[in-house]
C-alpha cells in the first residue's frame, strides 16, 4: 500500500448553516504524518514477510511470457502454450497501460485446468505497480457481511486508480556532518544538534530539534549520505550515498546504492506524485471507520453522499490539472457464480466514466444463470455476454504437460527422474493436468520415505495407489454406488440398509 497524501484527507459532508466542528483527522498535518508513517510501516513489514513466500498453485508465473512484438514465446515467465489466448491477454494489457478501453470486460472461457486464472495472473504482473490490480471470487460476495452490490463497488473502487500531483519544499543536500549535544544529566533537556548539509554550489548548517534527531537516528544518517527532507511533514527520504564517498569503506553491502551530490540550491520545490486508489480515499474519509480501516480490513459500507463527494473532488482536481485517473484492472474468477442481481449491477457500473477493465473467468458450459430457471452460455446473461470481449482456451498438449511437470518440479525443488517425468506426464494426459501436478509432492515423499533422493517411477506408482483420480474415483462409484446412502443411479434389489431415491 503506498503513502496517502495529505490532500485526501477533505470532508465529505456537504456546508450546513451551523458550523460543525471539522473531526480531528481531517485537514490536519500531524495525522496525516502519523498516516504516512503508518502505511510506511505497513509497507515495510509486507516486505519483510514476502521472503518467507510459499508454494502456490501459480507462484511460478512471473508474466505472460510476451515479447516486444507482443508475440508469444513457447515457454517463457512461468507460462507454456495457450499461445492465442497470451497474446489476447497481452494486448488488452497494452490497451490498459495506453488507458485506452476502461470500461471494457474480457471473459476468460475453458475447460478446467486450461490456464484461465494463470493467464490473469499473468496479466497482473505485466501491468506493472502502477496500474492498480484487484482479485475477487465469485463466491466471496456471498460471505461478505454487507451486500452483494456493495462489496462488489468496493472491488470496483480498488482497481480505479488516482494519480495525484502535489507541489513541495523540500532540502536536498549531502550531509556533510551531524553535530548531536546531548545534556549532561539524562531527562534534563532535550537533545540539540546542527546538521550541515551542502551542493555543488553551496553548504548551509540547519539547526535540530529532538524529532529531527530521532528521525537521522532511524534512517541511519550519516556523513556522505545524499538524503532530501520535505519542509511541510519533516520526512526524511534517503537518496543515497554520495560518489565522492564511495571509497571509505573497503566494503559496502549489496544494496548500497550511490548518487551524484545534488546541484543548485539547497532549498527547491519538487512535484511529488502519490497514487492512491479510489477504495483508499472512500475509507479515509468515511465517518464510521476512519483511515484506521485501511489496516484492519474491515471498512463495513460506505454511503452513497460520501463516494459521490469524493467522485466530485476528483473531477475538480482533474480539470485544474492536480490529478489523473489510472483505470486499472478488477479479475472475477468463477464468474458463474454470481446471480442475476449481481450481473445487473455489473452492467450498470462499467458505463461508469470512471469504470475499470472487467476481467472475468469461467469454466462453466451452457448452465443455469444463478437466480433465475434461463440457461445461457457460461451461466452469463446474453446482454451481459455481449459485452464481452471472449478469449478462449484450448486443452494443453502431451508436450506442454511435460513443460508444466518440468517448471513445477523446479518451482517445488523436487528432482524426478526422466522415466518418472515421462510417468507423470502420461498420468496428466489420461487424467487432469491438476492431479498430475499433485502427485509430484506426494511422490517426493514416498521417495523420502524409502530414503531415495530422485523420485523415481516407482514413487510416482506408489503415490498413484494411494490417491485416486476423479474417474477412478467415479468408476468406483458406479460400481458400488448400492453400498452408498442415497444414491440416485439405477441399481438392483435393495439391499438391506441400502434407500432408493426416486
Amino acid at each position: 500500500m503506498k503513502s496517502v497524501p495529505a490532500c485526501c484527507f477533505f470532508s465529505p459532508e456537504p456546508p450546513t448553516a451551523t458550523p460543525v466542528p471539522a473531526p480531528r483527522h481531517r485537514f490536519h498535518v500531524p495525522c496525516s504524518l502519523l498516516l504516512t508513517k503508518m502505511v510506511e510501516l505497513k509497507v515495510s513489514e509486507s516486505r519483510d514477510l514476502t521472503r518467507i513466500e510459499r508454494i502456490g498453485a501459480h507462484s511460478h508465473i512471473r508474466g505472460l511470457g510476451l515479447d516486444s512484438a507482443l508475440e508469444p514465446r513457447a515457454s517463457s515467465e512461468g507460462m507454456v502454450g495457450q499461445t492465442t489466448a497470451r497474446k489476447a491477454a497481452g494486448v488488452i494489457v497494452q490497451m490498459v497501460k495506453e488507458g485506452k478501453i476502461a470500461g471494457r470486460a474480457v471473459l476468460l472461457a475453458g475447460q478446467p485446468g486450461t490456464g484461465k486464472t494463470a493467464i490473469a495472473m499473468g496479466m497482473a504482473k505485466s501491468i506493472g505497480l502502477e496500474t492498480p490490480f484487484a482479485m475477487l471470487a465469485g463466491s466471496e460476495l456471498f460471505s461478505l457481511e454487507m451486500s452483494k452490490t456493495e462489496a462488489l463497488m468496493q472491488a470496483f473502487r480498488k482497481a480505479i486508480g488516482v494519480r495525484i500531483k502535489e507541489e513541495t519544499e523540500v532540502i536536498e543536500g549531502e550531509v556533510v556532518e551531524i553535530q548531536i549535544d546531548r545534556p549532561a544529566v539524562t531527562g534534563a533537556a532535550s537533545k540539540t544538534g546542527k546538521l550541515t548539509l551542502k551542493t555543488t554550489e553551496m553548504e548551509t548548517v540547519y539547526d535540530l530539534g529532538a524529532k529531527m534527531i530521532e528521525a537521522l537516528g532511524k534512517d541511519k544518517v550519516q556523513s556522505g549520505d545524499v538524503i532530501a527532507i520535505d519542509k511541510a511533514s519533516g520526512k526524511i527520504t534517503k537518496l543515497g550515498r554520495s560518489f565522492s564517498r564511495s571509497r571509505d569503506y573497503d566494503a559496502m553491502g549489496p544494496q548500497t546504492k550511490f548518487v551524484q551530490c545534488p546541484d543548485g540550491e539547497l532549498q527547491k520545490r519538487k512535484e511529488v506524485v502519490h497514487c492512491v486508489t479510489l477504495h483508499e480515499i472512500d475509507v479515509i474519509n468515511s465517518r464510521t471507520q476512519g483511515f484506521l480501516a485501511l489496516f484492519t480490513g474491515d471498512t463495513g459500507e460506505i454511503r452513497a453522499e460520501v463516494r459521490e463527494q469524493i467522485d466530485t473532488k476528483v473531477a475538480e482536481w482533474r480539470e485544474e490539472g492536480k490529478a489523473e485517473i489510472v483505470p486499472g484492472v478488477l479479475f472475477i474468477d468463477e464468474v458463474h457464480m454470481l446471480d442475476i442481481e449481481c450481473f445487473s449491477f455489473l452492467n450498470r457500473a462499467l458505463e461508469n466514466d470512471m469504470a475499470p477493465i472487467l476481467v472475468v473467468a469461467t469454466n462453466r458450459g451452457i448452465t443455469t444463470i444463478r437466480g433465475t430457471n434461463y440457461k445461457s452460455p457460461h451461466g452469463i446473461p446474453i446482454d451481459f455476454l455481449d459485452r464481452l470481449l471472449i478469449i478462449s482456451t484450448q486443452p494443453y498438449t502431451e508436450e506442454d504437460i511435460r513443460k508444466i511437470l518440468d517448471i513445477r518440479c523446479q518451482e517445488e525443488d523436487v528432482d524426478v527422474s526422466e522415466d518418472a517425468k515421462v510417468l507423470l506426464t502420461k498420468i496428466g494426459v489420461d487424467t487432469s493436468l491438476r492431479y498430475a501436478i499433485n502427485l509430484i509432492t506426494s511422490a517426493a515423499l514416498a521417495c523420502q520415505k524409502r530414503k531415495g533422493k530422485v523420485v523415481e517411477m516407482e514413487d510416482v506408482s506408489r503415490a498413484y495407489e494411494l490417491f485416486w483420480d476423479v474417474k477412478r474415483s467415479t468408476q468406483y462409484l458406479i460400481e458400488y454406488q448400492s453400498d452408498y446412502m442415497f444414491s440416485e443411479g439405477t441399481m438392483g434389489e435393495e439391499g438391506e440398509g441400502s434407500m432408493m431415491v426416486s
